[in-house]
């Protein structure tokens, strides 16, 4: 069973590394500290909307994965 977690683990941070090189780059950088208005207000349309929740599925599975390993292993 522990191997199984370690490999489904794997393959979790490959699809999350995949996800998070195909998302567009919001160019914001440190200046997003200063409080730039369009972090705010831009929609995410189309492809960019289903990369942030993929993003976002898989880092909370990489998480729970993590946690179940170390109590499991």
């Amino acid at each position: 069973m522990g191997v199984f977690l370690m490999i489904l683990q794997l393959l979790v941070s490959i699809g999350l590394i995949a996800v998070v090189l195909l998302q567009k780059s919001k160019g914001e950088g440190l200046g997003a500290i200063g409080g730039s208005a369009q972090m705010f207000f831009d929609q995410a349309r189309g492809i960019d909307r289903v990369l942030e929740k993929s993003t976002t599925v898989l880092a909370v599975l990489f998480m729970l994965l993590s946690i179940v390993i170390s109590i499991w292993v």
